[in-house]
């Protein structure tokens, strides 16, 4: 097995050998080709066995000369030693074969990407966290929970997408979905503090892929668009309408400027930003969304767009941090 030694142009994808992570490494692949980037195939178990010497260790066939090295009780060391080896292989077979199958799936797709392997006896939290430090992108399986669990979710991938300060995309297996088949990309928009690092990496997608990015706003109406009947005054609708989607194009102005071949589509929906975010993705390639980065001895935590996103959302979902 390859160790790898993740640099700039690098996608790193984490292997745990369900359909989810089968799922993460296609789309990985066609990303990391897309950018002509590396792809990092990392699996990470704490039960892992080293099968390499230790630094400082004598090789094999180095042994110095002399009467064979005993055990207490007469047993030979150079006959435990093919043991020990034996026993390492054996507790290891699973995680090579999670590796080999995703290498596998990879090469049937993407046969000249270039692919690093690595699989590390850690835990995969910490493995993955300072896999990401070093990668430009850093790419999950997703669980499809189901209607209760979703909202207890406290997994390896949720505990990361806090943790790393690189773009993490979470993927789900999706029954029917193509792995290389891309919608377009979908970024949820406040206007009240834009980020420029999300709005960035939504329209490089976008123009990397050649797909449409579809910026999406999300307003309640406020209070005194209700009259006392519980109807709303068409005027105030219409109004705050007109006022959003002002904001929305001067939002989006410089980034169109930036990215002239990106075609853009606005929309101002008068609901819940949540509901809008999560309407448009159904059909969506990707989803993106921010989340605030905070300084390293503060908790970081997804805001209630970026949950809902990672709960609900069908497709995969970025998660941009930013400051």
């Amino acid at each position: 097995m390859t160790s790898a030694t993740a640099a700039a142009g690098t996608v790193t994808v984490g292997l745990d050998g369900s359909p989810e992570s089968l799922a993460a490494v296609l789309w990985a692949a066609e990303e990391a080709e897309t950018r002509g980037a590396r792809l990092h195939l990392l699996h990470a178990w704490t039960m892992l066995v080293p099968e390499r010497p230790e630094p400082g260790a004598e090789p094999q066939g180095t042994e110095p000369p002399g009467p064979e090295p005993q055990q207490p009780g007469g047993a030979s060391l150079q006959r435990i030693r093919p043991a020990r080896k034996a026993r390492a292989a054996e507790q290891n077979h699973w995680s090579h074969r999670i590796v080999e199958q995703a290498r596998a799936a990879v090469q049937a797709r993407h046969p000249d990407l270039p692919v690093d392997e690595e699989l590390v006896p850690a835990d995969p939290l910490e493995a993955l966290s300072e896999a990401a430090g070093r990668s430009d992108l850093l790419v999950l399986g997703s669980r499809n929970l189901g209607p209760v669990a979703r909202y207890v979710l406290g997994d390896v991938a949720l505990r990361l997408v806090t943790r790393v300060n690189v773009p993490t995309v979470l993927v789900r297996a999706r029954q029917g979905a193509t792995a290389d088949g891309r919608g377009d990309v979908v970024v949820g928009v406040s206007l009240h503090e834009p980020c420029m690092a999300m709005m960035d990496f939504a329209f490089a997608t976008a123009a990397r892929h050649g797909v449409p990015l579809r910026a999406v706003h999300g307003r309640h109406l406020p209070a005194h668009a209700y009259n006392r009947g519980g109807g709303v005054e068409p005027y105030v609708a219409e109004q705050t309408a007109h006022d959003a989607r002002k904001e929305l194009a001067e939002t989006l102005r410089p980034w169109r400027s930036r990215y002239p071949d990106v075609r853009v589509v606005e929309r101002v929906d008068l609901e819940s930003p949540v509901q809008a975010l999560l309407e448009e993705a159904g059909q969506a390639g990707l989803l993106v969304v921010g989340r605030r980065h905070r300084r390293p001895r503060i908790p970081s935590r997804i805001g209630h767009l970026g949950q809902a996103a990672l709960h609900h959302a069908p497709c995969p979902v970025a998660v941009v941090p930013h400051e």
